[in-house]
Parts: structure tokens; C-alpha cells; sequence
């Protein structure tokens, strides 16, 4: 009875392992980044944007930055989208616009090396 408990639990918890191992990878790939350009005059406009924007559903990272006047901003495409982002940017009265947009897509590695270090570098 002691060895079909233990083939039970072992199975389950490679079960769970594999499941696991693939999880994230599938989450990532539903990652936007973009740059949206905000009229940032201070240290207190980027700590409004970072304590409201920041708990927006699907927002996974937030970067402001005062110098440029622009925020950097992930989020997960099936959890939310640009447009409502937005909006939760004009309720706070600090409206945004889009700098630049991309895609959070593993990109393929390449195998080129750097003759001087011989260490690969992706391109």
C-alpha cells in the first residue's frame, strides 16, 4: 500500500513540475511594452503615476522617467489593453500619448561572437 502512495504522490508532483516549467513562457509572450510620452513636471506627478497606474489590471511593469517625460510600460495583452490604459491615465489627469510600441516576443539568439571575447552576443 506504502509504494502505490508514494507512485501516487511521485506522479503528481512531476505532474505539477511540467506543468509548471511551461507556464511562464506562454505568459510572457502576451507582454507589451510601450513608451507613452506624459507631462511629468516633478518627482510627485511620477509618484501619482507609479501609486495609480501601477494596479491597473494587467500592468506587469512601470517605469517613469522625469528627464524625458516618458513612462515605459508593460503589460499583459489579455489582461488589458493600450486604449484602456489610457484612460486610466486621463482619470488621473495626467494624459499620455504613445512614443513607441513593441512586442515582447522571445527573440531568437544569435550565435555570432565577438572576436576580441569570444562571448556570443545577441543581435
Amino acid at each position: 500500500m506504502k509504494k502505490y502512495l508514494l507512485i501516487i504522490i511521485c506522479s503528481v508532483f512531476c505532474a505539477l513540475s511540467a506543468s509548471a516549467a511551461n507556464g511562464p513562457s506562454a505568459k510572457r509572450s502576451n507582454r507589451q511594452t510601450v513608451v507613452l510620452s506624459c507631462d511629468l513636471h516633478c518627482q510627485g506627478c511620477c509618484d501619482k503615476i507609479m501609486k495609480n497606474i501601477a494596479f491597473e489590471k494587467g500592468v506587469k511593469d512601470l517605469v517613469c522617467d522625469l528627464d524625458t517625460k516618458t513612462v515605459t510600460l508593460t503589460y499583459d495583452t489579455t489582461k488589458t489593453d493600450l486604449p484602456t490604459l489610457l484612460k486610466a491615465f486621463e482619470k488621473i489627469h495626467k494624459p499620455a500619448k504613445v512614443k513607441e510600441a513593441e512586442s515582447q516576443e522571445p527573440k531568437a539568439k544569435s550565435s555570432k561572437t565577438d572576436a576580441d571575447s569570444g562571448a556570443s552576443t545577441p543581435y
